[in-house]
């Protein structure tokens, strides 16, 4: 119990909770005049991360600065919860562990959900190294060539491939791969004009797949350790809507695209020709570690979706299996793992912690619970209809700005209303507002190629082969994709969440 208040503790950033029995700065209420100040310092960073390319800065940096200045503007406004004690660790910030024991931190250390980035970092390790192993390309190949070269198979089966790299790898790790084979591959066929159409396709259903499983977006992640979503309830949840959007998309890509099926003997005898040229053994190094890579690879996922039952390993969460079994099978690698470490995406790491202690300010500077009091005015008086309000809602934000800010600000936010509160006690939890931000933030990635990574790889490879498609060009192609999803989106959120 002492071991849960603590992560609790952690993850909610209060470094000086009052139930610790001392040690907490007393505070008085936070003036109107500073909340407005700090609220539009945070639309200034959501602002600044939406415009990342334009600046040609980088998202740590940009959070990072605004990190130091709202920690600077919260001690100064005298808002943050510092240790009153003078002496030694006067200026820091405390918590109790689990021994009883008193540490002191600086202020912004709690505040960082240290769960979140361990499940990143481990899972990023991994499935890099599993990476090296050649499985993922050797179930890329192994379907081109069970297509027959096909048109519409091919299309079909990377749909399918492009859903499950997504929901089991990440977003721009599944558009990588997929990509780059289906430009390949279509060159190979003789069917470069359609190569648009598939990427378009594939791009829009990595945001598609990234709502199957837990750990398959970084929205998901925050939103689902704020909600308390085991993987297998997340999965069953979000899974009707992943196979129904995803079939939709085909159904509506293989007619915009005019994707054709082969006709006749002749010209299906060549194209099965053609595949048989690609040989899935090419990216295995050694079959002894493919083999091991993959039964590792299966037992990583079976782990992720039965960690809240298995003994010891339930207390350590998440964060620990990613971190495991990264240690495990870089094993394969020991004298050289130095250049998997090389290869950490710093720059989303330092993202995701400064971004927490921006919000972390943001919340004992009353800004969260300014938005939360007008979500409450304009959301919440729809009754049963709010989770779809707040489905378009996020969408539409995270089509023009970063969807884990948003994430990670609505999750503050949901999590704090009465209403929530209220429901929670009386054990009927308003489980449609939290799906609401998953399905938002996720999907809104399709309305514009800045919504997510993804579309922006995706919009990258297109380049790379001579396909100009600008901004505006994007949103003509994606939006009656993008307009489809969100619209389903909304009636299941409504409807599976009664």
């Amino acid at each position: 119990m002492q071991m849960q208040l603590l992560a609790s503790r952690f993850s909610s950033g209060l470094a000086s909770v009052s139930a610790s029995g001392g040690g907490d700065h007393a505070h008085g209420p936070v003036s109107t005049g500073v909340t407005v100040l700090f609220g539009v310092l945070l639309v200034t960073m959501i602002v600044a991360l939406a415009l990342e390319d334009r600046i040609h800065a980088k998202k740590s940096l940009i959070t990072g600065l605004f990190a130091v200045v709202a920690l600077f503007r919260g001690t100064w406004f005298d808002i943050l919860p510092f240790d009153s004690t003078p002496g030694e660790h006067e200026g820091t910030a405390w918590i109790r562990n689990c021994f009883g024991e008193v540490l002191h931190l600086p202020v912004y250390v709690p505040a960082i959900d240290w769960g979140v980035i361990a499940i990143i970092l481990g899972s990023s390790l991994f499935v890099d190294v599993v990476g090296r192993s050649g499985l993922f390309t050797w179930i890329a190949i192994k379907l081109t060539k069970a297509s027959r070269g096909d048109p519409v198979l091919l299309l079909t089966y990377y749909c399918v491939m492009t859903v499950a790299f997504s929901a089991l790898l990440n977003n721009v790790t599944a558009m990588l791969i997929v990509g780059a084979l289906t430009a390949v591959s279509l060159d190979r066929l003789d069917k470069s004009r359609m190569l648009l159409g598939f990427l378009l396709v594939e791009g829009l259903l990595t945001n598609v797949g990234g709502l199957l499983t837990l750990i398959s977006s970084v929205p998901n992640i925050i939103v689902g350790r704020a909600a308390g979503i085991e993987f297998i309830e997340f999965s069953i949840m979000a899974g009707p809507y992943v196979v129904i959007a995803t079939v939709a998309t085909l159904l509506i890509g293989v007619k915009r695209f005019r994707v054709t099926r082969l006709k006749g003997e002749e010209e299906r005898a060549e194209a099965l020709r053609m595949v048989r040229g690609f040989d899935e053994n090419d990216g295995i190094e050694s079959r002894s570690f493919f083999w091991t890579a993959t039964g590792l690879f299966v037992l990583f996922i079976l782990t992720l979706a039965t960690t809240s039952m298995l003994p010891v390993i339930k207390n350590l969460d998440m964060g620990y299996v990613a971190l495991g079994f990264a240690f495990l099978i870089l094993v394969r690698y020991k004298s050289t793992v130095d250049r998997f470490y090389q290869a950490i995406d710093w720059d989303l790491l330092l993202f995701f912690a400064s971004l927490f202690i921006v919000i972390n300010v943001m919340e004992h500077a009353q800004v969260l619970a300014a938005i939360g009091r007008g979500l409450e005015i304009v959301v919440m008086p729809l009754g049963q209809a709010a989770g779809g309000a707040l489905v378009a809602a996020s969408a539409v934000t995270s089509a023009v700005t970063d969807n884990i800010p948003l994430a990670a600000m609505m999750a503050k936010i949901v999590g704090q209303l009465p209403e929530v509160a209220a429901a929670e006690a009386a054990g009927q939890p308003r489980m449609d507002l939290w799906w609401a931000i998953v399905f938002g933030a996720n999907l809104g990635g399709n309305i514009t190629p800045i919504g997510s990574a993804s579309t922006m790889v995706a919009v990258t490879i297109m380049h790379k082969h001579g396909l100009k498609v600008s901004f505006g060009r994007f949103v003509k192609l994606a939006w009656p994709f993008a307009v489809l999803h969100i619209l389903l989106a909304i009636a299941y959120v409504v409807v599976a969440t009664r």
